[in-house]
């Protein structure tokens, strides 16, 4: 090979021939999160809640784009535990394995504490963080006998600093770092238990992401000044976007990532400093 000859780039991360399901994966951050776990070599189970159109149409862009990767959709509701585990169960079945979590499913209902409804606080709680753990527990069964597994839960900056009229949400998003930390304690527990400790190999880790503002479908509704005034809190000076957030989500998913467990990694252009 000549010195001029160019190189491709090497692969991003080490997740070939891995099975990753992302729940709410058909739209925003999701799909760009399967996008690119596709692209570096992963097979595709995305969740989704109600949108059945866009899901058939998501999953025939991913059928053409990757010929060679097997894409699935799952229909269900993430805030029920019996759903939760009928899906996880579904993409075993499909796929034969399930290495690699991703609980990116949630929603917003903003009200000011004295205006939220009892409905309002629950039906946030259930999507956000109880789904996150139901989703959890389901895979994690497969995941700690096969030895090895990655699960990485999606959180917001929100969960850190909080927002007016989003306690709901701020609440759900907090609570999934202490679920990430204790799920990461307990399946190093579990392995250890069982005589299956990671050593070098790939292990089983357990790692959050906290995305700052992210211009996705959720922001799109925001009237233009209040996202000037967004961008103005933001150091860097604008919006992230969703690939900003799936490369960080690819490297936790990823074999080279197994010296990390228990970790909370801010995407959100300085927003927290």
């Amino acid at each position: 090979m000549s010195v001029t000859e160019e190189v491709g780039p090497e692969p991003l991360a080490h997740i070939r021939n891995r099975v990753a399901l992302v729940t709410g994966g058909t739209a925003g951050i999701g799909a760009a999160i399967c996008r690119l776990l596709a692209e570096e070599g992963a097979s595709i189970a995305a969740g989704y809640s109600r949108d059945t159109p866009r899901a058939e149409k998501y999953h025939q862009e991913m059928t053409e784009a990757y010929p060679g990767r097997l894409v699935t959709v799952h229909q269900g509701n993430i805030g029920s535990a019996d759903d939760c585990r009928r899906v996880a169960q579904e993409v075993i079945d499909q796929h034969g394995r399930l290495d690699i979590l991703v609980n990116n499913a949630g929603i917003t209902i903003d009200r000011t504490v004295t205006k939220m409804t009892d409905r309002d606080w629950q039906h946030v709680i259930d999507i956000n963080l109880s789904g996150a753990f139901f989703s959890a527990q389901a895979a994690l069964d497969h995941m700690l006998e096969r030895g090895t597994g990655r699960i990485i839960n999606v959180s917001s900056v929100i969960g850190e600093i909080g927002n007016i009229g989003q306690a709901n949400y701020a609440a759900s998003k907090s609570g999934l770092f202490g679920l990430t930390k204790t799920l990461a304690r307990e399946t190093l527990f579990h392995l250890n238990k069982a005589q299956l400790p990671p050593g070098d190999g790939i292990g089983l880790t357990v790692n959050a992401v906290t995305p700052g503002f992210i211009a996705t479908d959720m922001l799109a509704s925001v009237p233009d000044r209040v996202l000037d005034k967004i961008r103005s809190q933001i150091p860097v000076g604008r919006l992230g976007k969703p690939e900003e957030i799936a490369r960080v989500v690819c490297f936790l998913a990823s074999d080279d990532s197994s010296y990390i467990t228990g970790q909370i990694w801010a995407v959100n252009g300085g927003l927290d400093m």
